[in-house]
């Protein structure tokens, strides 16, 4: 992945792995090396939480240019104060070589490093590469330095970066809304039609909870790092604190408080038997989610196929959902519509006819019980019939997000998640009650 990266065949990369893992090994001494071997003239600047960690960093970087067998391999990337430059006929002493910035001598070519809150003025940035930028929990449990970091990002940093600008993301996570988690939120995950400006998620949770892929081929249960952070040593790290290896080390922050849902079922093999229904809530003020649930309603449990979670105003969900109606062929389409929303549903309605829906049969209604009470009293039936796809935290972020941080008791942000998917259990047809007469056959 970072090969392709300093390839250039990927502009946004976000990796997050547990600490000490050796993420800043491959992406912030090596990677940077290699891409100034590669190409001189790359202008690259890199950042951690302050400046101190910033130009260790810097140091560590300088050796690896100092040492011979980089020299072997990169023999025109040569930095200020080497011999070498006298066998080349190069003249190195007016390009800069500091704690803070080094220059390829005969390049355009440099890497900064800087902590948050530090200057980036001057040169444009081709590569942007963010190394842990909280320093501990406290740090990023704060909500004045995760909004120092967000501003700096906004204002500083990003505005260096141009149309082929590169940007890295190297992590751990500790909060919902660190600057990995804003920027999901804001830009979401990259998908080559969908999604192109979003950021390529690669994700390494210290043990394993996934089947095998190809970008993490462990088995489920396994280690990350066995020989230097065992399983017993994490276990034992889980049973501490679940919240905080929740955290740090499956990379799945989540408030300390009670949460309401626990982990959902993921499913690989869609039910043979079952009817595709979509569950849509419409947003009642302009600071709620529009939250549509694309399902196959089976015996068991409503399977999610996709989910659309929106701020965008009706005129443009009606043509998005009249699309998704249609993609999924769906045959029953409950839609909850309270405050105004029978123009909504009847606008619903004749676009799909419009567009040769025949299949989809609507079914509104109005909801009059109290939100809260429904999610908490059908929280249970929830979380056991509800199946998720394996991949639905990176697929529907936002949507992820405001359902698993849903707390028991206390103040939430959006409650549109939990209260669709409430929705869509309140709305299971009953099952269909069999006779002795039907089973036998009638005597």
């Amino acid at each position: 992945m970072l090969t392709r990266f300093a390839m250039g065949e990927i502009k946004k990369l976000m990796i997050t792995m547990p600490p000490q893992h050796g993420k800043s090994e491959g992406a912030t001494r090596r990677l940077p090396a290699f891409v100034l071997g590669q190409d001189p003239d790359k202008r690259i600047a890199i950042v951690s939480y302050n400046a101190i960690k910033a130009r260790k960093f810097n140091r560590e970087l300088q050796r690896i240019m100092d040492d011979d067998r980089y020299y072997e391999l990169f023999p025109q990337t040569l930095l200020a104060g080497q011999a070498s430059y006298q066998e080349q006929g190069r003249r190195s002493r007016n390009y800069a070589r500091n704690s803070d910035e080094c220059e390829i001598v005969g390049y355009q070519g440099s890497f900064k490093t800087i902590g948050v809150g530090g200057s980036l003025t001057g040169e444009p940035v081709d590569m942007l590469i963010m190394d842990d930028l909280y320093k501990d929990a406290s740090s990023a449990w704060s909500p004045v330095i995760r909004q120092n970091v967000a501003d700096w990002y906004d204002t500083v940093a990003s505005t260096r970066l141009h149309n082929d600008s590169q940007q890295l993301l190297v992590f751990t996570r500790w909060h919902m809304e660190d600057l990995a988690g804003r920027l999901l939120e804001q830009e979401g995950v990259y998908d080559p039609i969908e999604n192109p400006q979003g950021w390529l998620l690669v994700s390494f949770p210290a043990i394993q909870n996934r089947p095998p892929s190809e970008q993490d081929p462990r088995a489920e249960g396994e280690p990350l790092w066995p020989e230097r952070h065992s399983l017993s040593k994490l276990l034992e790290i889980k049973g501490r604190s679940p919240t905080v290896f929740e955290s740090l080390y499956q990379q799945n922050p989540q408030p300390s408080q009670g949460l309401m849902y626990e982990e959902f079922t993921c499913y690989t093999d869609l039910p043979s038997r079952s009817y595709s229904v979509a569950y849509i809530d419409a947003a009642d003020s302009g600071a709620d989610y529009l939250c549509a649930l694309f399902y196959k309603e089976a015996e068991d449990g409503n399977y999610i196929t996709d989910v659309l979670y929106t701020k965008d105003p009706m005129e443009v969900t009606e043509t998005t959902l009249t699309y998704m109606l249609q993609q999924h062929q769906v045959e029953r389409c409950h839609i909850e519509s309270n405050n105004g929303g029978n123009l909504f549903v009847s606008n619903l309605q004749q676009r799909s006819w419009d567009t040769g829906n025949r299949l989809t049969r609507f079914n509104p209604f109005h909801q009059n019980q109290n939100k809260t009470a429904r999610i908490f009293a059908a929280s249970a039936s929830v979380q056991k019939l509800i199946k998720m796809p394996l991949d639905w935290k990176k697929r529907f972020p936002k949507f992820a997000r405001d359902l698993t941080g849903y707390l028991r008791v206390g103040t939430n942000a959006h409650d549109d998640a939990p209260d669709a998917l409430t929705g869509s259990i309140e709305c299971r047809q009953p099952p269909k009650r069999v006779s002795v007469a039907e089973m036998f056959g009638r005597i």
